[in-house]
């Protein structure tokens, strides 16, 4: 079985995200994705309600779950899920810059290698930080996120609904 991670913090998950997980569950027999923690982040969603958005959203796909990554390292934790391969997908040439340091470290501490796929034109400039600034300013977030999330925007602040 061919199994593949794709890793993030997902605060919040946005249609970009979707579009790269959707795309690796048709490469791969499974395909976790592994909601993280950075505890040098400030987070708008707990995980526990990233977890419930992103199993929400992404239910329709066959072949892929969703779980907490908890502490430690990505390489350790595809190595104990039996994946071989990170699925990362890449806005720019900036995201691959980034990247590229990580996907090297991982398969030289557990000979996984990390898959690159360049996303969709019409998500380029969408990322977790921007959709969240344009939510608290009151912007429209609708056409960037799925309706799990937008749901939970909404919910949270009802005055930019």
């Amino acid at each position: 079985m061919r199994r593949a991670v794709c890793p993030g913090s997902y605060d919040p998950l946005h249609k970009g995200h979707v579009e790269i997980i959707a795309r690796a569950a048709s490469m791969y027999d499974e395909v976790i994705v592994a909601v993280s923690t950075n505890y040098a982040k400030k987070y708008r969603f707990s995980l526990e309600e990233r977890l419930a958005m992103a199993r929400e959203t992404l239910s329709y796909l066959r072949g892929v779950s969703v779980e907490p990554m908890g502490d430690g390292l990505l390489a350790e934790y595809c190595r104990s899920r039996g994946a071989g391969v990170i699925v990362k997908g890449l806005r720019s040439s900036q995201d691959y810059y980034y990247e590229l340091p990580m996907a090297q470290m991982n398969r030289h501490l557990a000979g996984i290698e990390t898959v690159f796929l360049a996303g969709e034109n019409s998500y380029s400039h969408v990322s977790s930080t921007l959709i969240k600034e344009v939510a608290s300013l009151g912007g429209d977030i609708s056409e960037f996120v799925p309706k799990a999330v937008l749901t939970r925007f909404r919910s949270a602040n009802p005055a930019n609904s």
